[in-house]
């Protein structure tokens, strides 16, 4: 690991271009024994207002959670590209027909069958604070180049040369 802080910025649109691409993040609340309890959730859209949306049942065991402890976390993860991505923000369940039209699609039928009116739809807002980000080339050119570096130099390489890493500092 460097021993240089990686920057701080405060532009929350870097995150959200990071993770458009990731479909599911884990969820973490804390349980009623102080434990974190993470589970996945389908990110259905960030809004203009800086804050992440999803839907989920009004009796599920997250909604109890949060309603009760309102700091969560969430992780995005794309092997693929090599990007990762840790937000923590503050999370609010509640129940908006408007915004559950706004965000409504038809494949999340397979957990609400009644469709959007379904009255046990709720909508989970989580305002983010701060947000971390690790992106690594995946070509294997990058790759090669911090071997080589590493080789060369007989020193690991420094993060910056074949990582892009910032913390979002949201508010």
């Amino acid at each position: 690991m460097s021993s240089e802080k990686s920057p701080v910025i405060h532009d929350v649109n870097e995150l959200f271009k990071k993770i458009e691409s990731v479909r599911i993040a884990m969820l973490t609340t804390t349980d009623d024994q102080g434990q974190l309890r993470s589970r996945p959730m389908g990110t259905i859209k960030h809004g203009s207002d800086g804050a992440l949306y999803f839907l989920t049942d009004a009796d599920s065991a997250k909604v109890y959670e949060v309603n009760r402890d309102h700091q969560v976390n969430l992780s995005y993860a794309n092997p693929d590209d090599n990007v990762y991505v840790s937000i923590s923000g503050k999370a609010n369940a509640y129940r908006d027909e408007a915004k559950i039209k706004e965000l409504w699609s038809e494949p999340m039928r397979a957990w609400f069958p009644k469709g959007q009116d379904d009255p046990n739809i709720t909508v989970l807002k989580i305002d983010i604070d701060k947000g971390e980000y690790w992106d690594s080339p995946s070509s294997f050119l990058s790759q090669a180049y911090g071997y080589v570096r590493a080789l060369a130099t007989g020193e690991r390489s420094k993060d910056d040369d074949v990582n892009e890493h910032a913390q979002v500092q949201v508010k």
